[in-house]
């Protein structure tokens, strides 16, 4: 549904409806009232559109389907078609209507009987029950042109009926961070909040299986530096440490006195 231009026409090809989104309602009957209340108030109501979201096709079952309810529907659609050539044929004859009528009531009846009949077996049995099909809207927006969104929205604000100016319509997307929820979880459990990129936490030291390479991988090998060697009186550069005593050493045709 789009908007009518300002000559009263309706567009000849579909086009997708514009303005401002004043008004969401549950059900087609609060927005019908919407509108209701804003001709009852003299408002040009050519200015607004309901536009209907989430579309689904809705398949009501309305009975079982058998050989005397078919037979009953095709006397009654035959009866009325019959009624209506014998009144016809009664008024351009010079006898009494009645006489017309009563004949190509019962022909009617029976005729259409016969074929509701025949239809019906000609199925085969493959669809025993009767429905009635509508499309039905999950929401629907009330949706007013920007030169008369003030007015509309003081009418129906008066009447006690909630308004929102600019809200997010029906063929644009919410903008804003969105949750994520995992496959498969229950339609009542929390969504999941979205994770901030970062560099992934480290392990704690010590605990079960530090230490260890992943599985599947080989550890690498790792060598051990050798400890310098030393003499306990030097540090590990050869020089002396402070508070002890080199031994003498013997000179030459000395003998050690160790």
């Amino acid at each position: 549904m789009a908007f009518s231009s300002s000559r009263g026409g309706v567009p000849t090809t579909p086009t997708l409806p514009t303005g401002v989104q004043i008004a969401s309602f549950d059900t087609y009957l609060e927005a019908q009232r919407a509108v209701d209340l804003l001709s009852d108030k003299e408002f040009e109501v050519q200015r607004t559109t309901i536009v209907g979201t989430d579309l689904r096709m809705v398949e009501r079952i309305t009975g079982r389907l058998s050989y005397p309810r078919v037979a009953l529907a095709g006397a009654m659609s035959g009866a009325w078609f019959g009624l209506f050539v014998g009144l016809l044929f009664g008024l351009m004859s010079d006898g009494p209507i009645l006489v017309m009528l009563l004949p190509a009531l019962v022909i009617g009846a029976a005729f259409g009987m016969l074929f509701g009949l025949v239809s019906y077996a000609f199925t085969g049995g493959k669809r025993d029950f009767t429905s009635s099909s509508q499309v039905v809207a999950g929401r629907y927006a009330l949706l007013c042109e920007q030169s008369r969104v003030g007015e509309a929205v003081r009418l129906l604000g008066e009447a006690g009926i909630r308004t929102r100016v600019g809200g997010p319509g029906p063929t644009q997307p919410v903008s804003g961070p969105t949750t994520a929820q995992p496959v498969g979880a229950p339609p009542w459990s929390e969504p999941q909040q979205p994770q901030q990129a970062g560099p992934p936490p480290a392990a704690p030291p010590g605990g079960p299986g530090a230490g260890q390479p992943p599985a599947g991988e080989q550890p690498a090998e790792t060598t051990v530096p050798a400890a310098p060697t030393f003499r306990p009186w030097e540090d590990e550069h050869g020089n002396p440490r402070y508070g002890r005593r080199l031994p003498q050493r013997p000179t030459d045709g000395e003998e050690n006195p160790s």
